[in-house]
């Protein structure tokens, strides 16, 4: 408070920098002179405005979908989303893939049914589940395209070909995807010519478009459900409409201008090659994400204090029970605006941390 200093945040989920957009910038400013700062209600009581509904409709043809519905965070929209579904389909089965976002295990969680938890990523214990549950039940595969602290894909081409042989809906969060992955930025299914295979996908707009928010796309009929019986869409002011308009400039600059994606490939590979030069124990991974392992709670809060007090540099730790104890972390996001000169002060800094503290190096 009243004291100024240049910090280099290095944990932000803003992944392209949209957040500081001129074009973003410019429209939630408009907005906000245009028709104030607030929503004034609900969706269903005057808090929808013609900026949801272009947002909406702008979502469902960014996934290829009938339609869209937007929430006030990326948690609800998964909450709400798998709860309702999980409830209205009678006897449902939800199968969740073990390193799921909390937001997923707790949507499951409230819909009441049966759920059955599958190994990470391995499709052969999937199989197994689907295969010996009862096949009359309607079923529902939950699992995410990145997943954000190992920054490792998820197989979506298999799943889905598990699922539709079990006779399963597929449910995708395309969170650490959208934006960022794809021709026009629709997340990893879209890169692997997948959307319109998967029934239901879920996104925010907190990380490739540096907003805040949530949503669903999917065929009319669950759009339809959702709408009609979450708890979390109806009872809840909704966004602010210069939100929702900063959303649709966003995302059509997004879409229009992959450089932005070309540019954090790049930039996440450098990252990833310095700190291997420096032989600093990341996790490998073909995403944008950088984990560096510290596999101590105390070792990783006092590397983050190190890293801030004597270099500027801000990274959050990742203890338990964000991930297991025993393999806590530095995760690092580097986007298009982190130079090569930041690059490198960062891994030298690191480096230097490492050596000073005596750390382990292997991976």
């Amino acid at each position: 408070y009243g004291i100024k200093s240049d910090v280099t945040i290095w944990c932000s989920n803003d992944y392209l920098g949209m957040g500081q957009n001129p074009l973003v910038v410019d429209a939630f400013v408009n907005a906000v002179n245009l028709v104030g700062a607030g929503a004034g209600g609900t969706r269903n009581i005057s808090g929808t405005s013609n900026y949801h509904v272009e947002l909406e409709n702008e979502l469902a043809r960014f996934h290829n979908k009938d339609g869209a519905l937007i929430f006030t965070s990326g948690y609800i929209a998964n909450e709400c989303a798998l709860s309702t579904l999980a409830k209205f389909l009678p006897n449902c089965i939800v199968f969740s893939d073990e390193n799921n976002h909390a937001s997923m295990i707790e949507g499951i969680r409230k819909g009441n049914s049966d759920k059955f938890i599958w190994k990470h990523n391995d499709i052969d214990h999937l199989e197994y589940l689907l295969k010996n549950s009862n096949k009359n039940h309607p079923k529902i595969v939950a699992f995410e395209s990145v997943y954000s602290m190992d920054g490792d894909f998820a197989p979506i081409k298999k799943i889905i070909e598990i699922s539709k042989k079990y006779n399963a809906l597929t449910y995708l969060d395309e969170v650490h995807g959208v934006g960022l992955y794809g021709k026009n930025g629709g997340g990893l299914s879209e890169q692997l010519g997948l959307t319109s295979e998967i029934d239901i996908i879920e996104g925010t707009l907190a990380k490739g478009f540096g907003l805040m928010g949530g949503y669903i796309t999917a065929k009319s009929n669950i759009i339809d459900v959702i709408r009609s019986f979450a708890p979390g869409f109806i009872f809840t002011t909704s966004l602010p409409p210069s939100l929702a308009a900063a959303a649709v400039a966003s995302i059509r600059f997004v879409k229009n201008n992959h450089s932005l994606r070309e540019a954090l490939y790049e930039r996440a590979d450098k990252l990833k090659k310095l700190m291997l030069a420096h032989n600093l124990p990341i996790i490998k991974n073909n995403s944008h994400i950088v984990p560096l392992l510290v596999k101590d709670p105390v070792r990783c809060k006092e590397i983050s204090d190190i890293l801030l007090n004597d270099y500027s540099i801000y990274v959050q730790p990742i203890n338990y029970p964000t991930v297991p104890k025993g393999l806590e972390r530095l995760r690092f996001t580097p986007t298009p605006l982190h130079d090569d000169s930041k690059l490198e002060f960062l891994v030298n800094a690191l480096d230097q941390i490492w050596r000073e503290l005596k750390l382990s190096r292997a991976a």
